[in-house]
């Protein structure tokens, strides 16, 4: 294979892994589903549909259950994001959960950059909702 050909194949590849990793970071449930696991300790598994729900927006814990083992898991499952078991519905890391953990850990380091609008709505609404309290 000449140079060009193996440049361009290794940038096909790379491109491949950051869409595979930003497609799997596409869904709330699946976001917090990565967070919670960044938060277990490495080799334990956090139990679900809890883990994958955000704890400022309440979910339909029913219908995540329903929604994970078809359309969630399986995408961070065959991207080797995570491994998973359905009784108990589970899930842990998998072989490459480094991809989308280095992510989240770039975003922490970073924090101070990121855009308040990105951030901030969740804190308001908490001072909004303490204000009401206080009225």
């Amino acid at each position: 294979m000449k140079k060009l050909d193996m440049r361009v194949e290794n940038g096909r590849r790379v491109v491949e892994g950051w869409d595979r990793v930003f497609r799997a970071l596409s869904a709330e449930p699946r976001r917090q589903l990565i967070v919670s696991l960044l938060d277990a300790p490495a080799n334990q598994s956090v139990s679900l549909p809890e883990s994958a729900t955000n704890p400022n927006i309440p979910a339909d814990p029913e219908q995540l259950r329903r929604e994970l083992p078809h359309r969630h898991l399986p995408m961070l499952a065959d991207s080797g994001f995570i491994e998973w078991e359905t009784d108990p519905l589970i899930a842990s890391r998998g072989p490459k959960f480094d991809e989308v953990a280095a992510v989240f850990n770039a975003l922490h380091a970073a924090a101070t950059d990121i855009p308040d609008s990105l951030v901030i709505g969740c804190q308001r609404l908490e001072q909004e909702e303490q204000e009401n309290l206080r009225d």
